[in-house]
Formats: structure tokens, sequence, C-alpha cells
């Protein structure tokens, strides 16, 4: 919805207009707010300071007074004031999820799985260019992947036995990928 700035506006029965439009959105939205689990308001955006965003707050404050008297504890004040800020997004136009999905959680997988999740994939990721270079693959990117996995060895790859040296490499990264693949339970404590 696009109401124009309410402060700009010389005819009165226009601006009136205007404020009851944004009444009763805003009365919309707070008893939506109330009936809505906290869990499922949508996430509100960011909204640039403008003279036009601030007329509106300032329109809308005075609105607030009656709403915010009559609640009775704190998650009403709460449900109060989310309402509120949802209106000034609907007025000024800032496009908002819809609710329900909107707060659902970034991810369910904890940080630790996920960081053994990409050490996983980077290790299997690192056996399929060794195992490239080991077949012939002398490319640039995979040289230099399998001078990475040898770095900090006297290991060189100009070596006769380096077919070797990238068997047992390959075999060690297996064997950390099985490590860290382990369920948490075989876990000593």
């Amino acid at each position: 919805m696009d109401l124009p700035v309410v402060v700009d506006s010389d005819d009165d029965e226009m601006v009136s207009h205007e404020l009851e439009q944004m009444r009763s959105i805003l009365e919309e939205e707070i008893l939506e707010t109330r009936t809505m689990p906290p869990e499922n308001r949508p996430r509100l955006p960011r909204i640039p300071l403008s003279k036009r965003n601030r007329a509106v707050v300032r329109a809308l404050n005075p609105m607030l007074v009656t709403y915010l008297e009559a609640s009775r504890d704190l998650c009403e004040t709460d449900s109060v004031l989310f309402g509120a800020a949802v209106a000034a997004c609907r007025i000024i136009g800032a496009k908002l999820p819809l609710a329900g999905r909107a707060t659902k959680q970034s991810s369910a997988i904890p940080a630790w799985r996920k960081r053994i999740e990409d050490r996983i994939a980077k290790a299997r990721a690192l056996i399929g260019r060794l195992i490239s270079f080991r077949s012939g693959n002398n490319r640039p990117r995979v040289v230099r992947s399998v001078r990475m996995a040898f770095a900090g060895t006297k290991i060189s790859l100009s070596q006769p036995d380096i077919t070797q040296k990238l068997t047992e490499r390959i075999d060690d990264l297996k064997q950390k990928i099985a490590a860290w693949g382990k369920p948490e339970s075989s876990l000593p404590e």
C-alpha cells in the first residue's frame, strides 16, 4: 500500500482519510499479531530513514497510546508494538515475508555438525583431486591441491615413489573421514 506523506498534504480531508486508512491497517495488524504465536511472526525488514518513513511513524505513534494503555501484560504490549511495526512496514510498502514460514530457524543442524560436514566434504574433494593426479591429470588446479595436501612434508611431486605417497595420503584422509563421520555416542565420556 502506498500512502502519500501525511505531513506534507494541505487538504484536511485527504489527511484524515490517510490517517483513517493507517488506523485501520494498525488495528488489523495488532489483531493479527495478538492471535499469532511469537515464533510464527514474520521477520521485519530494515526500513531506511527518510522523511516519508518518519512521517508515517510520527502519525502512528499517537494511535498506539490507546492500545498500549489497554494492554494488561508484557506479552500483550509486545503484540501491540510488533503489530505497529508490521503496520508501518505495510504502509511504507516494505516487503514482508509470509507469516508462519518467516521465522523458520536458519538451520536445525548444530554449528559443530555443519563444521564436521564441511570438513568431510573438503576431504572428499581433496581425495578426488589426489586420485585424479595419480591417474595422470596434471592441470594447475589439481597440482596446486596436491601440493597443498603435502604441505609441511618433505615430499616432492617429482619423487619416484609419489604414487605410493599419494595412496598413503588418500588412505589417511579416508580414515579421518570415517572418524569424523562416527556418531557422537561412540565418543568416550
